[in-house]
């Protein structure tokens, strides 16, 4: 199965299809949901629902300027220029300036003229156009883009005070599985579309950031409609469509929505402070497994268990302790380490979160500050130079800050390659932005300082560990 990333009206087929759609909140009670009871209910319509909601949903047009080359790159091969020399140059014109437009969908989320979008629509976008679905067009600048939720924040250029139609954000966690949802948007460039469907599942993951937790739903969403609204029988945006399961890159029925909380949590951010910054726990865990669970006398497998807790961190000072098996956060169950991160970042900084917790048999109940993870140690960015395996690297040291930037665990330490000089001799020697540097012949690496103190000294031969997307190995250089 591939991931398609739906940048533009022309689908990329890479597997997993990033879309846009609105989510509608789900603010009513459990007793008002039924399934039809007769052959009238049935026949019932959602014209009214989509005449308030579709006004809200917007196309966005973006244009960006590309250099494209007249004649086939084979004419700057060495081989051809062996033969023909400069003759091809000036044969061959210079690369030439394109204009490259696309396509996604948005949702206007303040009369103001507050849209949101997903980050890759707008991915290399030099100018935004959003037109209304009533025909009008509003230039647009960007507020912020936040890539680790694929959120990004519009604001039109409005005149003399007008008011434009919107949808409200509403909670995303009042829903259920089997809810009715609309999806709309622009989808092929066709015009505006609305197509219907359930909530099929809910905090579905993905491989695309370790924040997602997705709506799943069979309402069809195709390549335009990133961006777009996914709403609730009350016309409330629960979510934004932004990806969907797919061979083709077209929609097979599983399409995939960031929960209305996310969205409402970035927003206010990138609106208020244009960046996001979120809540750290100071603490890493793994999910409960069966086994785990039977152990731990546990009736199913749930929750995450901690394996680590960051010195003076938020955990630590509420309490937490390696061991605790994490359940809830306010209130909403916590499956996997990963359903926890997603619970945090949706927090506001600057209140509290309550975190039931199990320990050694018993319940207990924890309150922990909501802050912003600190910088330290300070980065310290420093380009190594010199005869050494990293000359040419630029190296940091992580602190909880620098890995919630890089959307790594807050808890990892140590330094990081964070640029390459492609010329330099680390790069040559297979480096790659964001390994973690964890030993240097032996000698455990803890800091930038130290890693450019062992670097010093002599040796005829070298022996890097190093950490790569979660794995670690050894680099042996003679």
């Amino acid at each position: 199965m591939k991931i398609v990333l739906v940048k533009e009206f022309r689908a990329l087929t890479l597997g997993v299809t990033l879309l846009v759609c609105g989510v509608a909140s789900v603010s009513g009670h459990a007793q008002d949901r039924r399934v039809p009871q007769s052959r009238q209910q049935v026949q019932l319509s959602y014209a009214p629902l989509v005449k308030r909601t579709a006004p809200a949903v917007v196309n966005i047009y973006t244009a960006k300027t590309v250099r494209t080359r007249k004649f086939t790159p084979l004419f700057d091969d060495p081989f051809f220029r062996r033969f023909f020399g400069n003759q091809i140059q000036r044969a061959v014109p210079g690369p030439k300036k394109k204009v490259q437009n696309s396509l996604g969908s948005g949702v206007i989320v303040d009369g103001d003229g507050l849209v949101v979008t997903n980050n890759h629509v707008l991915q290399g976008a030099e100018e935004i156009t959003v037109v209304l679905n009533d025909g009008r067009e509003f230039k647009a600048e960007t507020v912020g883009k936040d890539v680790r939720t694929d959120i990004a924040v519009l604001r039109l250029n409005l005149t003399n005070g007008q008011q434009l139609p919107y949808l409200r954000l509403s909670d995303s966690d009042q829903l259920q599985v089997g809810d009715l949802v609309l999806a709309i948007g622009n989808p092929f460039g066709v015009g505006q579309t609305v197509t219907s469907g359930i909530v099929s599942a809910l905090a579905r993951k993905s491989g695309l950031s370790d924040l997602t937790s997705f709506i799943q739903t069979d309402a069809a969403i195709n390549p335009g409609n990133s961006g777009g609204a996914l709403v609730d029988v009350r016309g409330n945006l629960i979510g934004i469509n932004t990806a969907i399961f797919s061979k083709t890159g077209a929609s097979h029925g599983i399409g995939f929505a960031i929960p209305s909380n996310m969205v409402n949590r970035v927003v206010t951010s990138l609106v208020t402070s244009g960046d996001v910054v979120r809540p750290w726990l100071g603490a890493k865990g793994q999910g409960v497994t069966a086994d785990i669970a039977e152990s731990l006398g546990m009736p199913r497998p749930f929750g995450v268990m901690i394996t680590g807790v960051y010195p003076n961190g938020p955990a630590a000072r509420a309490g937490l302790q390696v061991g605790d098996v994490v359940l809830a956060i306010d209130g909403k169950e916590v499956r996997d380490a990963q359903d926890l991160r997603f619970r945090i970042a949706t927090l506001a900084l600057g209140g509290q979160a309550r975190i039931d917790i199990m320990r050694r048999g018993g319940g207990a109940s924890l309150s922990v500050d909501l802050l912003a993870p600190p910088e330290i140690p300070a980065r310290n960015e420093t380009l190594l130079r010199g005869r050494h395996p990293f000359e040419g690297a630029v190296v940091a040291n992580l602190s909880p800050k620098l890995a919630d930037e890089l959307g790594f665990e807050h808890e990892k330490t140590g330094v990081i390659i964070r640029g390459l000089d492609r010329k330099g001799g680390a790069a040559r020697l297979g480096f790659e932005n964001g390994d973690i540097v964890l030993k240097v012949n032996g000698v455990k690496i803890t800091s930038v300082r130290q890693l450019t103190e062992n670097l010093q000294e002599t040796a005829s031969a070298w022996v890097i560990r190093i950490e790569r997307d979660g794995q670690e190995s050894n680099i042996v250089i003679r």
